[in-house]
C-alpha cells in the first residue's frame, strides 16, 4: 500500500503544466518534421517549418508553444490500495495544481476559463477549473496523465449517433472538411466509436493522447477491423489535400487514434476529437516515493529548421500602406508586415460594435482608419519580453462582426487563423478589404516580431483586451485578397486533384 501526500500530488501535476507548455512530446515533433520533409506544397511547407521552430524556440525558452495554454485535461487511474495524505478533495487538489502552474512567475500561463457559461463569462483568472476524470483501478498506484487542450481544436470536436449500417469512414470524410482550420493542423484524430453518448467523446479524447504510431502501423498488416478503419481513415483524410493551416498541401493529420467500447444494437455513437499542432500532454505515475521528477527532453532531437523568404514574399510597412498597392495581393502570398496594428478578439468585438449601435465614440486610441486588426489574446510577458506568446486566434468567431467593423470604422484588414466564411469573405470583397493568417502553434515565433505593446482599451478584458502591437517582419499570409479569392479555398481544392497523381511516400 501506497500513501500519496498531498504536496507531491500537487507539485507534480503542476510541474507537469509547465512542462507541456514549452515542450511538444517528442515523438509529434519526429512526425511534424518528417511531414515538412515530404510537404510539396511551398504555403504549407512554411507553415510546418514556422511550427517546427517555434517548438525549438519554447523548449530552449521555457515559454509556451501557444498563447492558448488550454483547458487543463487530467485523467486518473487511482489504485484501490493507494492511501491518500489530505484533507482536501482528488478535484481540489488538481484545481490548486493547476491554479500554481498558471501562475507561475517565470512562466505564465494564460488563463482561459470562463465561470458563468451561458451568462456573464467571467475569466477564472487561474484557469480552473480542470476537467478531471477517475477510473478506480486494481494496485497501488496513481497513473496519471496531464494534458491541455486549445479551444481552436476542442471546439471542432464532432459527434454523432449512426444508424450500425452507417459506414464509419465516410461520416469522418464528411466532417473533416466542416471543421475548417481553426483546429490548426497537421494534428491528430482521435476517434470513439461505442458505448453511450459521453462514453465514444472520451474514448475520443483518450485517443488523441496516445503516441503517434500510425509508421509501425503502416509497416505491418492491421491486425483488426479498428486498424483497418485507422490506416483507411488516415490515408483518405490526407487525399482531401486541406494541408497544414487548411493552405493546401500532402499533410493534414500525422495519425488516426481509434477507441471503441460495446454498445446498444441499435446505434453507433461515434465521437470525432482533434489535437491541434500544439498537442501538449505528459503521462507519469506516483507510487508514493515523492513528486514525480519530469527529465527534460534533449534539444538536439529537435530539428534545426530555417525559413527560407520565397519568390512571393515582401515586405510590407503598415503605417504607409497604400490600399491602391494593396490590390495585387493575391492568395498564397507570403508578407513580412512591420508597423502598428490593433488586436481585438470576441468580447473587444463585442463592445465596439455595441459602441457603434449606440452612436458613441470608440475609446481614445481605438482608431481603426486605414489600420489592420490581429485576432490575438496574448500571454502575458516575462523579463525583457514585451508580450508573451500572441499567436492567432481563430477568425471565424469574428465573421458576425466583421461587416459592420469595415463599414462604420474604416478598417483595411484583419490577421487571424483559419478560414473566413462565406458572408465575411463577401464582405472583405465589397470593401476592398483583406484578411491574412499568421501560423497557429507558432505562438512565441510570432511574438518575437512585436517591438512593442500597450493596452489601449478594455483593460478590465484582460488577455481579451485591445492592444496596439508595434511589429517588425511579421510573417503572414495573404488568405483572402480584395476580390474575395480565399487560399482555404483555393489551396485544398488544387492539392486534392494533385494527391491522386503523387506516389505516397510512407516511413
Amino acid at each position: 500500500m501506497s500513501t500519496i501526500r498531498e504536496e507531491d500530488f500537487i507539485t507534480s501535476i503542476c510541474d507537469a503544466l509547465q512542462y507541456i507548455s514549452y515542450y511538444h512530446p517528442l515523438d509529434f515533433i519526429q512526425a511534424l518534421h518528417e511531414a515538412w520533409q515530404r510537404e510539396q506544397a511551398p504555403a504549407a511547407r512554411d507553415a510546418m517549418a514556422q511550427i517546427l521552430i517555434n517548438s525549438r524556440m519554447c523548449a530552449e525558452g521555457h515559454r509556451p508553444i501557444c498563447q492558448d495554454t488550454g483547458i487543463v485535461n487530467i485523467f486518473l487511474k487511482v489504485g484501490m490500495d493507494v492511501r491518500w495524505a489530505t484533507d482536501i478533495s482528488i478535484d481540489d487538489m488538481v484545481n490548486e495544481a493547476v491554479r500554481h502552474a498558471y501562475r507561475n512567475a517565470d512562466n505564465p500561463l494564460r488563463g482561459s476559463i470562463v465561470s458563468d457559461p451561458a451568462g456573464k463569462r467571467i475569466n477564472t483568472g487561474d484557469n480552473t477549473p480542470a476537467v478531471i476524470h477517475k477510473d478506480i483501478v486494481p494496485g497501488d498506484k496513481v497513473e496519471v496523465i496531464v494534458a491541455a487542450k486549445g479551444g481552436g481544436s476542442e471546439n471542432k470536436s464532432r459527434f454523432a449517433v449512426l444508424n450500425p449500417s452507417d459506414d464509419i469512414v465516410e461520416w469522418v470524410l464528411q466532417q473533416v472538411p466542416t471543421m475548417g482550420a481553426g483546429w490548426c493542423p497537421p494534428g491528430i484524430l482521435g476517434i470513439g466509436i461505442g458505448g453511450t453518448a459521453e462514453k465514444a467523446m472520451l474514448l475520443a479524447k483518450e485517443a488523441i493522447l496516445e503516441p503517434v504510431s500510425i509508421h509501425e502501423l503502416q509497416a505491418r498488416t492491421p491486425q483488426n477491423r479498428l486498424e483497418e478503419l485507422r490506416l483507411e481513415i488516415f490515408e483518405k483524410v490526407n487525399a482531401l489535400g486541406i494541408g497544414a493551416q487548411g493552405l493546401g498541401g500532402l499533410t493534414t493529420v500525422l495519425d488516426v487514434k481509434l477507441r471503441d467500447y460495446p454498445t446498444h444494437a441499435a446505434s453507433m455513437p461515434v465521437a470525432l476529437i482533434p489535437n491541434c499542432a500544439a498537442t501538449r500532454h505528459v503521462h507519469f505515475t506516483l507510487n508514493g516515493s515523492g513528486p514525480v521528477d519530469l527529465p527534460p527532453p534533449r534539444l538536439e532531437d529537435w530539428p534545426v529548421i530555417t525559413r527560407e523568404a520565397g519568390s512571393n514574399t515582401r515586405r510590407v510597412q503598415l503605417d504607409e500602406i497604400d490600399p491602391a498597392i494593396e490590390l495585387d495581393w493575391k492568395p498564397g502570398d507570403t508578407l513580412l508586415i512591420s508597423g502598428k496594428l490593433l488586436t481585438g478578439r470576441d468580447a473587444a468585438h463585442k463592445r465596439i460594435i455595441e459602441c457603434l449601435n449606440r452612436g458613441e465614440a470608440l475609446p481614445n486610441g481605438l482608431d481603426f482608419r486605414g489600420r489592420f486588426i490581429y485576432y490575438v489574446g496574448p500571454v502575458d510577458p516575462v523579463g525583457d519580453e514585451v508580450v508573451g506568446p500572441a499567436g492567432p486566434t481563430t477568425a471565424t468567431r469574428m465573421d458576425k462582426f466583421t461587416d459592420e467593423l469595415l463599414e462604420k470604422t474604416g478598417l483595411l484588414g484583419m490577421i487571424g487563423k483559419a478560414e473566413r466564411g462565406p458572408a465575411a469573405i463577401e464582405s472583405i470583397a465589397r470593401h476592398k478589404a483583406v484578411y491574412l493568417i499568421a501560423t497557429g502553434g507558432a505562438a512565441y515565433l510570432v511574438s518575437r516580431a512585436i517591438r512593442a505593446a500597450r493596452v489601449v482599451a478594455f483593460p478590465e478584458l484582460g488577455m481579451e483586451a485591445v492592444y496596439e502591437f508595434e511589429v517588425e517582419d511579421m510573417p503572414v499570409t495573404v488568405a483572402v485578397d480584395t476580390r474575395g479569392q480565399s487560399i482555404h479555398e483555393i489551396g485544398p481544392r488544387e492539392w486534392k486533384m494533385r494527391i491522386g497523381n503523387i506516389p505516397v511516400v510512407t516511413r
